[in-house]
């Protein structure tokens, strides 16, 4: 069974950085594209930001594109994103997953994940 922890959420001041972390089980990193998604209040799910060690390919939202770097340590089945020059509009709830293929992340709804995932409140 997929299994995802995230952490590394805060409150922090525009402008601050954060670093999120996600330990996966169930599944060799290696074999999938990995990444990051949020959810803000009262709007959908959006993808953030994938990585797929295979052929290096990755995806960034424009949003977060000069600002957030993904990365992941498949050794370990963990991945991070570190998230710099934070705006007040990035505060969401931010959660890991796996799809094969980075070219989906802008356009996949995300809709059978589940879990707590990890807040991101940024206060301008």
């Amino acid at each position: 069974e997929v299994h995802f922890v995230e952490s590394g959420g805060g409150l922090v001041q525009a402008g601050g950085s954060l670093r999120l972390s996600c330990a996966g089980s169930g599944f060799t990193f290696d074999d999938y594209a990995i990444g990051w998604f949020r959810q803000a209040p009262g709007k959908e799910r959006e993808g953030v930001s994938c990585i797929r060690s295979r052929d290096g390919s990755t995806y960034y939202a424009d949003s977060v594109k000069g600002r957030f770097t993904i990365s992941s340590d498949n050794a370990k089945n963990t991945m991070y994103l570190q998230m710099d020059n934070l705006k007040p509009e990035d505060t969401a709830v931010y959660y890991c997953a796996a799809e094969y293929e980075c070219s989906v992340w802008g356009i996949t709804l995300f809709d059978d994940y589940s879990g707590p995932g990890t807040q991101v409140t940024v206060s301008s």
